[in-house]
Formats: structure tokens, C-alpha cells, sequence
């Protein structure tokens, strides 16, 4: 990090207490365990792994690695063509959904923040939390790459309580989960900022067919 500003920053982003609503969503992980497709830690380290490796190694971050660099030189139209592709990449309307909530919830912190650049964004349909995450990086002075580490630390831990909560799994198991799963994240991160333009999308079908089950769900502790 250039400044130890930057990291309290970035933790600040990256923070469960960050009032966007991101702990509400289980990204089709609550039908997982429904199904009985997720029983216990090994499987659900699985599940998030393949998550990790297949969508957002894939989609996510290779994404808001160029709208953090369409932020830095003020591109709003690059902004919004990856912020449709990041929509785009989305397959179920769940998903959809809570990105552009979730962003639009970003987007309205930030405003009360102090950072009038993210205004537009409250109620625009395009809206991302990677676009508004991107946004907060570049505006923090945070460096890419541990911006980039960062998100994929907070989609990985809102994984992991989800697990904790739903499986059930232990505190200490969910820690011994978190603890493996991170250490694919340096790894991980330089994969994806590999790919060319072209590169980007994936399909996982399991998160896929997990979300659409979830949307019509009848008991249901995490959103929809």
C-alpha cells in the first residue's frame, strides 16, 4: 500500500459493517444447501472455490480492473460499456438485482460521503457494485491490485458466513475455511488480470440454476 491511509480505506470497503446490503445476499448459495448440494465444509469450501476460480476470477475482477482504469482518466462512457458488460455476464435476474442494488446502495454512501461523482449513479440502471467499488478505490488513492485483492476478500468472506450460517458450520471451521480459501486469492488475482478483452465471461451453471431456485424458494433467510 503507498499510504496506511489507503488501507484503512480499503478496509473500510471491504468492511461486512458497510451499510450496503451485501450481507443479505447468498448468491444461490442458500439453494445449494436446499438441494442438499452443500452438506458440510468440504463441500462448501468447494462450492465457493468454484465460484472463486470459474465467476469471479473470470467475470468480476477482470471487469473492475478496467473500470478502475476508465475511473482514472474519467472515461464515463468506458464506464458504463463495462458496467453493462458486468450485467451482461449476469444469468439470472436475482444476480442482476443485487448488483445494481447493491451498487446503488454504494453509490448513496458515497454521495453522503462527500464523493459527488458517485450522485449519478443512485438511480442509474447500469449501476454495479464493482463500478461504484472501482469508483471509491480510485477516488481513496487505493492501488489496483490491492483493491482488487480487497473485493475478492469481501465476496469471500459474505461466502463464508454464509456457509457459517446455512450448512451450519462452527465458528472455527468457517475461520479454517476463510484461512484456505484466501490463500488462492494472490493467485487468483494475477489469472485474472491476465485476460485480454476477450477473454472475459464465464457460465457456471450450478450459481446459475442455484439463483433461478432461489428466486421462487419458499423459505428463505437471505434475499431475493
Amino acid at each position: 500500500m503507498d499510504t496506511d491511509l489507503a488501507l484503512l480505506r480499503l478496509l473500510q470497503l471491504v468492511s461486512p459493517g458497510l451499510p450496503i446490503g451485501v450481507y443479505s445476499y447468498s448468491q444461490g448459495f442458500e439453494s445449494a444447501v436446499e438441494e442438499s448440494w452443500v452438506n458440510n465444509a468440504q463441500q462448501a469450501g468447494e462450492w465457493i472455490a468454484g465460484l472463486l476460480e470459474q465467476c469471479l476470477v473470470q467475470v468480476d475482477i477482470p471487469v473492475a480492473a478496467r473500470l478502475y482504469d476508465a475511473w482514472q482518466v474519467n472515461d464515463l462512457e468506458l464506464v458504463e460499456q463495462w458496467s453493462m458488460t458486468l450485467l451482461a455476464c449476469r444469468e439470472t435476474f436475482e444476480l442482476r438485482e443485487e448488483d445494481r442494488q447493491t451498487g446503488q446502495a454504494l453509490a448513496r454512501l458515497l454521495t453522503d460521503m462527500q464523493l459527488d461523482l458517485a450522485q449519478p449513479w443512485i438511480r442509474q440502471p447500469i449501476t454495479t457494485l464493482p463500478t461504484m467499488f472501482a469508483l471509491a478505490a480510485v477516488s481513496w488513492g487505493i492501488p489496483k491490485r490491492a483493491a482488487l485483492a480487497g473485493y475478492l476478500w469481501g465476496w469471500l468472506e459474505n461466502q463464508v458466513l454464509c456457509a457459517v450460517k446455512l450448512v451450519p458450520l462452527g465458528q472455527v471451521a468457517g475461520q479454517r475455511l476463510l484461512h484456505d480459501l484466501a490463500a488462492k486469492i494472490p493467485d487468483l488475482l494475477e489469472q485474472s488480470l491476465q485476460l485480454s478483452d476477450d477473454d472475459i465471461g464465464g457460465s457456471v451453471f450450478g450459481l446459475a440454476l442455484a439463483s433461478s431456485r432461489h428466486e421462487m424458494q419458499y423459505s428463505r433467510l437471505f434475499r431475493s
